[in-house]
Order: structure tokens, then C-alpha cells, then sequence
């Protein structure tokens, strides 16, 4: 069965550049590539969500150079490819903190939601300054919020009601979380959402991830007896 919602921690593009005697801007650029390429296998192997993982509330930590070419990128992604999302039907969603991004950014990513807020195609979920962690504090911050107004009473905080205050509140779970580069961390990525997710590391370095690869996760995936907690089916059957 193929997953609904693949998300992708992507991963490997200052290794793919070093390992060919290149600046880390040439792994950034060669990764934007492969996502292009993502997004299309993944529409044609019948993912609904895809999440990808592509700038971390650590990232900012980064060398100055490196965060003013990774903005550079994204912006160059938005403005060329957002018609071609909206055409193919693509919805655009946006996962962490706003505030405090550079206005012509906040601008960029709000048009790509607004834009396409109607398609149903397939939803390309986008996770950019997003920590896990500062989610879910933003996410018990606002039921604080409800709970000092006399909205909500303490008890009635559910999971459900947790995850209704994240970020992701109108996105399934993902049924997988596929890794590139080897790496097997979630590296502060849905670290809630994750509870039941299936795990696919992949020894490939993000900027030659492609349609094969992808696939080849979903085969290992379509392989894997998901429990929730129970008993699985092989189990059942015994």
C-alpha cells in the first residue's frame, strides 16, 4: 500500500559537494533539483502529503554566506516553480515560527499558501525555520492561552487537542519518514507526529535522491506490518 504522507528529512548536500571538490552552494543548488524531482515521482506514485525538511530553526547557526544562499534559493524556488505547483494542483503548506523571518520571505511563503490553498491534488508540505520542539511549546503555549482565559479547562487536554495545536493540525501523521545520506536521526523533525511513523534510512546524499530511490522506500515501506500498539497482522494470523 502506498504511504499517504511521506516526509523527508534531506540530507547530504554539503557532502555531495565536498566529495566533489565544490562549495556547499553547489550541494544547495543540486538539492533543489532533486526536490523538484521529488515532487514529481511523488505525485506519480500516489503520495497525497510529501514534508520535506528544508531549513531548521538550528540552521540559522549556520555561516552567514551559506543561510543568505539557502534564502536565496528558496525564493528562486518560489517565484519559478509556485505556477507550476498551482497548475498541477498542488497545494502549499507551511510548517514553523514566522516571526521574525525577513518580510520579503513572510510575503513569498504566504502568497505560495494563499495561492494555492484550493488544490487538491497533492499537498507539498514545506517545513522551513521548524524545530519539533518549538513547535509543541508554541503548541502547550496557546492552550496555556485558552486555559488562563477560561476557554479550556486543564482536563480537557487531550492528545487530540495537542495535536490540534501544532503546526500540522489539518495534515495526517506521516506513515513514513525517509532519511538520505545514511544519517538515522529525526534531527528535532515531528518528533510528536512521528509516534507511529515507519523509518527508511537511504545511504544516497539528497542531491542525487530521484524517482527510483523514492520508490524504492515505498517498496520497503509496503514491506513493513504496522501495529499502532497492537498486534500486527503476521502475528494475527498466526
Amino acid at each position: 500500500m502506498t504511504p499517504a504522507h511521506v516526509a523527508i528529512i534531506m540530507d547530504g548536500n554539503g557532502r555531495w559537494a565536498k566529495a566533489r571538490g565544490l562549495p556547499r552552494s553547489a550541494g544547495h543548488r543540486a538539492g533543489v533539483e532533486a526536490l523538484r524531482r521529488t515532487v514529481r515521482a511523488a505525485g506519480d506514485l500516489g503520495i497525497t502529503y510529501l514534508t520535506v525538511y528544508a531549513f531548521s530553526s538550528e540552521n540559522w547557526s549556520r555561516p552567514k554566506a551559506e543561510i543568505n544562499d539557502l534564502m536565496g534559493l528558496l525564493k528562486h524556488f518560489i517565484r519559478r516553480d509556485l505556477a507550476d505547483l498551482h497548475r498541477n494542483g498542488v497545494r502549499v503548506r507551511i510548517l514553523g515560527r514566522r516571526e521574525g523571518l525577513a518580510p520579503d520571505i513572510l510575503r513569498l511563503l504566504e502568497e505560495a499558501e494563499s495561492l494555492t490553498v484550493d488544490n487538491t491534488n497533492m499537498t507539498l508540505v514545506v517545513a522551513f525555520n521548524y524545530g519539533s520542539r518549538d513547535e509543541l511549546a508554541r503548541a502547550a503555549e496557546k492552550l496555556a492561552r485558552q486555559v488562563a482565559r477560561g476557554e479550556l479547562d486543564p482536563s480537557d487536554i487531550t492528545p487530540e487537542r495537542m495535536a490540534g495545536a501544532l503546526d500540522t493540525a489539518d495534515i495526517p501523521d506521516p506513515d513514513l519518514i525517509l532519511r538520505t545520506s545514511g544519517e538515522q536521526r529525526l534531527s528535532n523533525f515531528l518528533l510528536w507526529q512521528a509516534a507511529y511513523s515507519e523509518f527508511v534510512f537511504l545511504p544516497v546524499n539528497w542531491p542525487d535522491f530521484g524517482h527510483d530511490h523514492l520508490a524504492d522506500a515505498l517498496e520497503i515501506y509496503a514491506g513493513r506490518d504496522r501495529r499502532y500498539g497492537g498486534v500486527g497482522v503476521q502475528e494475527a494470523a498466526l
